[in-house]
């Protein structure tokens, strides 16, 4: 069972938001600073994100693997400026095993943590570290300037047989990620990095949010499907809630 669940995925909810928004960047001579702020307009608005300072999501992840699907349920919480924490039961019983696995992802802003009930604890380091430093809380878009990103707009790409906006982030430290937008609707449809886990080398993580719905006047996605070293997650949330009060220490390893 451990090797089909390497803990290669670093999840998070806090870039999955967006609206549609009319128009091609291309057709218009957008810049990849016009592309970000039609963005950030069509996720409700620069006033309307910046009240937003955390989020609690819960609903159930399931995970292909090569002997069958596990599934249980999932909470994921996220608090400005970039804390965040994923904790997911699995049901082993489905693929005939020894009843339920924990595991936890959790980050302090400084110091983060994959934890497994079946392969133990392990500190996030490197790319892992400085991709959950840079997933800054409700957008890395909202003020990724003054935090040292920045930004390019390439060439477009189809994503589901549609064209597609790319952008590419560059963090101050940290691989880069490609965000995907929708070249009609401007709402993200894919994100992806290369990362180095110490488990399996370099990988490549997907991630394709999808079922967008108004919470608070903001488009969140409620499923959000990732790969990653040839495992499958899908999370669909049945509840996502905005400006809950999240203890700073839930964040932190006991």
């Amino acid at each position: 069972m451990k090797r089909f669940l390497n803990s290669a995925l670093l999840v998070c909810i806090g870039p999955a938001l967006c609206l549609g928004f009319p128009g091609s960047a291309r057709a218009q001579g957008l810049t990849a600073e016009q592309v970000v702020e039609k963005h950030i307009t069509a996720v409700g608005g620069r006033e309307a994100l910046a009240k937003i300072t955390s989020r609690r999501a819960t609903g159930v992840i399931v995970i292909s693997s090569p002997v069958g699907d596990l599934s249980g349920p999932v909470e994921m919480s996220a608090k400005a400026p970039n804390k965040m924490r994923a904790t997911m039961h699995i049901d082993l019983t489905a693929v005939g095993g020894p009843g339920e696995m924990l595991i936890d992802q959790l980050f302090d802003g400084t110091t983060g943590w994959m934890i497994n009930s079946m392969q133990g604890e392990t500190p996030m380091a490197g790319d892992q570290l400085e991709g959950a430093k840079n997933a800054y809380f409700p957008s890395p878009l909202l003020n990724y300037k003054a935090n040292g990103a920045t930004i390019t707009l390439e060439a477009t790409q189809k994503v589901n047989d549609r064209d597609a906006l790319v952008l590419l982030f560059a963090p101050k430290a940290g691989a880069p990620s490609r965000m995907f937008f929708d070249a009609e609707t401007f709402m993200l449809v894919r994100t992806t990095s290369k990362v180095n886990n110490p488990q399996v080398g370099d990988v490549e993580q997907v991630s394709e949010p999808t079922d967008y719905r108004a919470v608070d006047g903001i488009k969140v996605a409620f499923t959000i499907a990732q790969s990653a070293a040839g495992q499958n997650i899908t999370m669909k949330f049945t509840k996502i809630e905005n400006n809950v009060a999240l203890d700073d220490a839930m964040f932190v390893k006991k």
